[in-house]
């Protein structure tokens, strides 16, 4: 079931870095931004623990959020969040509104299911390898995704699934997938152990030294009957 995430917001005058540093650290807020919507951009900002919170939820970043100001609210989606270079904080979030008759662009996380379980990985000891973890979608804002789920019981060794191959909900799209065939790039594969394919190799080249003196003692025989 879907979660609906509200934030409170407040009104936010001082500007500069003296003022978001007293803001952080005296009142436990970051300063954000809501921008977008041929609106002004509007500063506030937001409670810090009550964001970090929110953030211990993956669908949080791919999720229709509404914000509360001064007792009104607005659709809005998280577009950029700036983190303290050592410390375990946020120091700025920005917002991006949204309207139901207008596509967004957004980064939505990919879900594999079903990869130990596939035939290749189970039975030949296949190795799974994700190329992208994320994909960028175009969709209206009622029809975001909070995933995309990718089931690897299907793959077979030596195999790769690519952006094209990705089933996605009505009314989305792959964003890269616009530009034309050569941005369908790899998303995920399943390969041989880089050791296992190593040890086919050598097998095969004893395979081949093996059939070399077949090979000769069989020409030789033949030049015989000639004779």
């Amino acid at each position: 079931m879907s979660q609906d995430y509200v934030i409170e917001a407040f009104p936010r005058g001082d500007q500069g870095r003296g003022a978001s540093r007293r803001l952080r650290r005296e009142e436990k807020k970051i300063p954000a931004i809501i921008y977008g919507g041929n609106k002004d951009a509007t500063s506030i900002s937001i409670w810090h623990n009550e964001l970090k919170k929110a953030l211990e939820n993956e669908a949080f970043f791919s999720h229709i959020l509404t914000i509360e100001l001064e007792g009104k609210k607005e659709s809005v989606v998280l577009k950029d969040l700036q983190r303290h270079p050592y410390k375990a904080l946020f120091t700025h979030a920005d917002f991006l509104r949204v309207d139901k008759d207008h596509e967004i662009h957004m980064n939505v996380p990919l879900h594999f299911i079903n990869e130990e379980t596939a035939p290749a990985v189970k039975l030949e000891g296949g190795v799974v390898t994700h190329q992208i973890n994320e994909v960028e979608v175009i969709c209206l804002p009622q029809d975001l995704p909070e995933y995309i789920e990718i089931d690897m019981a299907g793959l077979g060794m030596d195999e790769v699934v690519h952006l094209s191959d990705l089933i996605m909900p009505k009314g989305v799209k792959v964003a890269a997938l616009i530009h034309g065939e050569d941005h369908d790039l790899p998303v995920a594969a399943i390969h041989k152990p880089r050791a296992a394919k190593v040890e086919d190799d050598e097998e095969d080249e004893e395979d081949e030294e093996a059939e070399k003196p077949e090979k000769k003692a069989k020409k030789g025989e033949e030049g015989e009957d000639k004779e």
